[in-house]
């Protein structure tokens, strides 16, 4: 079968250097694809299996192919295994690993970073295109800090915010809140929110987020732990 043989090769074929767009449709579409693992060592399903593994510019990599077709062009002689990009994805990237697909085709393939592999983990549409550009935010209306800062002081879960303006590279700038809570259980979660959300109802033209602010992938939260002062 020609390439581009399923959606994840036909969005592949559109990606280009600096195109934002065509990349976050290369991820929709793995995040509901499948990939070709390429194991370095051990037998498909076996505990002693290793991946395959590559750098590029100082980022570790697992390669894979997009498809069956591609797996026998690359003339690949050892084993391999098929596995739901969201299933390797959430094994790679909490070690920093990112997926590269297709390495033998012409240009090297495309890499794909851990950052993204773990948007695509805990979902697209909640963590933000990068790369980001952040800073202090702009927004001078004491009013809202007031209300903000007595909202979630007065939640009873929240133990510092810090704050950050935030550009994704697809998307409207938005205001990010970082928050460090009494714990994680759910209920503490949702009360945090529903704090935020009293108080963006005072915003009018900038969207508002939360970003948990220890959490140790997102570049957003550690701009904010590494550059600003809490505000509560």
């Amino acid at each position: 079968m020609a390439f581009p043989a399923n959606e994840v090769e036909h969005a592949l074929r559109q990606v280009r250097p600096q195109g934002y767009e065509p990349y976050e449709r290369l991820l929709e579409a793995l995040a509901r694809g499948h990939v070709w693992m390429l194991l370095w060592q051990g037998e498909p399903g076996s505990p002693e299996a290793q991946y395959g593994n590559m750098e590029v510019h100082g980022q570790r990599y697992a390669p894979a192919f997009t498809s069956e077709d591609q797996l026998r062009e690359s003339r690949w002689d050892r084993g391999w295994e098929v596995h739901a990009v969201v299933e390797i994805a959430a094994t790679l990237y909490p070690d920093q690993w990112g997926l590269w697909l297709n390495p033998h085709m012409q240009g090297g393939g495309v890499g794909v970073p851990y950052l993204d592999l773990r948007r695509i983990v805990g979902g697209l549409d909640k963590l933000m295109p990068g790369p980001v550009r952040v800073g202090e935010p702009l927004l001078d209306d004491s009013a809202f800090w007031s209300v903000l800062t007595a909202e979630l002081g007065g939640s009873g879960v929240v133990r510092a915010a810090h704050r950050a303006y935030v550009e994704p590279a697809i998307g409207p700038p938005r205001l990010v809140i970082g928050t460090r809570l009494a714990d994680n259980d759910p209920a503490t979660v949702d009360r945090m929110k529903h704090a935020m959300s009293r108080a963006s109802a005072m915003l009018q033209g900038i969207d508002m987020s939360s970003v948990a602010l220890d959490d140790p992938y997102d570049p957003v939260a550690k701009w904010m732990r590494e550059q600003t002062r809490p505000f509560l």
